[in-house]
């Protein structure tokens, strides 16, 4: 799966679901394996234990969706609209995102290792204590987000924009600080030493006042 990040195609899908209102319906406890969902209406669906696998989601809405401990393996989202929703305890390792929009999006926990967002208008989304190891997050435009204990080790943050950011909490070992716009960030005293560091600086004790 962790080929998806760098472009391969999602796998093929078997059948599809074309131009149907599922809004404000509940999945919780249901399967899918791929399956492509095409222009569906998925707004205020909620989801909780539910399995997605390999399947498509292309200009769909996700507006307002409320997921929880569900699965999104390997999926990938094209064109679709996720305003409001929430991710709790989910997980969506080797799912892609392309040309989505993110509007108030709120991830809460969960693995989202490998997840590709590259170029992602991500500036109002809310992330908390999500794993995105490894994650593409090229060129994708985090100004003013809340990113608070999220694991971005090995993440891809190439021309990623980080201005505004409350950081506090993350790890930030991917991040260049040269490379990628902290203007405003908020971070914590660690974040801030390891930045300094990373800028080849050292931090020592203050030499104390000569008498």
């Amino acid at each position: 799966m962790a080929d998806r990040r760098h472009g391969t195609p999602p796998p093929p899908t078997d059948s599809e679901v074309v131009s149907e209102r599922w809004d404000g319906d509940d999945l919780s406890g249901r399967a899918f394996r791929r399956l492509a969902f095409v222009d569906v209406d998925l707004t205020d669906v909620v989801a909780r234990g539910a399995t997605f696998e390999e399947c498509s989601f292309r200009e769909c809405d996700l507006n307002g969706g409320r997921f929880t401990d569900t699965g999104f393996l390997n999926c990938a989202f094209t064109r679709s609209a996720f305003f409001g929703a929430r991710f709790e305890g989910c997980k969506l390792v080797g799912s892609t995102f392309d040309r989505c929009r993110f509007g108030a999006l709120e991830v809460v926990g969960g693995n989202w290792r490998f997840v590709g967002l590259p170029g992602a208008d991500l500036r109002k989304v809310v992330l908390r204590r999500v794993d995105l190891r490894e994650a593409d997050l090229g060129g994708a435009r985090l100004a003013g987000a809340t990113i608070h204990h999220v694991d971005l080790g090995g993440a891809s943050l190439h021309e990623a924009d980080l201005t505004g950011a409350d950081l506090r909490g993350s790890d930030l070992s991917s991040v260049d600080p040269v490379a990628t716009p902290l203007t405003g960030a908020v971070v914590d005293l660690d974040q801030a030493v390891a930045l300094v560091r990373a800028l080849g600086a050292r931090v020592e004790e203050a030499v104390p006042m000569e008498s």
